[in-house]
């Protein structure tokens, strides 16, 4: 029987680590905008929206609203400048399995690569292209699509299907990612989840959330393969 199956990768923990540039970035483009980063060194960014990320680090830090959301363009373009110069300096890392399980799916019939990731959408794409994945994906739902990380799932069916022209629904759709935001985030559209424990959520962590499946990295790309592929 021949599939038809959406595969929705995150990004940051999931096939890759930046080594901190995301972060050392948002905070520098913090401080010029807003004058602090607040408690960006010990925030948790994992599973949320860059969007989401600023608003509640500088509410926490009492600036207000108003003043969040009128500055948020300059600081989005101050961001993505010094995201450009922290990656040129910074110790990249591509987690094991990720090209060879890319490049698998890439040429698997039926098989339909996408991202799902809280990254404004230029973020994906620089760190993407730092690592040459930007081949694999012709679509994705971004940060910038909705600062909720919860919407974003039905966007992306929403896109994709008229994108591809495919009708993708239920356990058509693969979610791939490494916290509990993306586990929950397939479970709000009948998706199948496959949780991966290279980012900052322990194995034992994500076991407690119950993806469909769980992987310690996808160093075994072929049995994530399928996983992803299953019916």
């Amino acid at each position: 029987m021949k599939i038809c199956r959406l595969a929705l990768f995150d990004i940051d923990g999931t096939l890759l680590s930046t080594g901190g540039a995301g972060r050392r970035a948002i905070k520098e483009a913090l401080v010029e905008v807003y004058g602090t980063c607040g408690s960006a060194d010990n925030f948790p960014f994992g599973g949320k929206t860059d969007p989401q990320i600023v608003r509640e680090l500088l509410l926490e830090e009492g600036v207000s609203e108003d003043v969040v959301e009128r500055n948020l363009d300059l600081f989005f373009a101050r961001y993505l400048r010094r995201l450009r110069q922290q990656l040129s300096r910074s110790q990249l890392r591509l987690y094991p399995g990720v090209k060879e399980l890319l490049s698998t799916l890439a040429e698997t019939e039926g098989m339909f690569l996408g991202l799902l990731t809280g990254n404004i959408k230029e973020g994906a794409w620089i760190k993407l292209r730092a690592f040459q994945l930007g081949k694999f994906f012709r679509m994705g739902v971004y940060g910038d699509d909705s600062a909720d990380r919860y919407k974003l799932p039905r966007i992306a069916v929403e896109r994709a299907s008229k994108q591809f022209k495919k009708t993708f629904q239920g356990r058509d759709v693969v979610i791939i990612g490494d916290t509990l935001h993306d586990i929950r985030c397939a479970s709000s559209i009948g998706a199948r989840t496959v949780a991966v424990a290279t980012g900052w959520t322990s194995l034992t962590q994500l076991r407690k959330h119950k993806p469909d499946f769980l992987f310690p990295d996808f160093s075994d790309y072929q049995e994530v393969v399928k996983a992803i592929t299953a019916e």
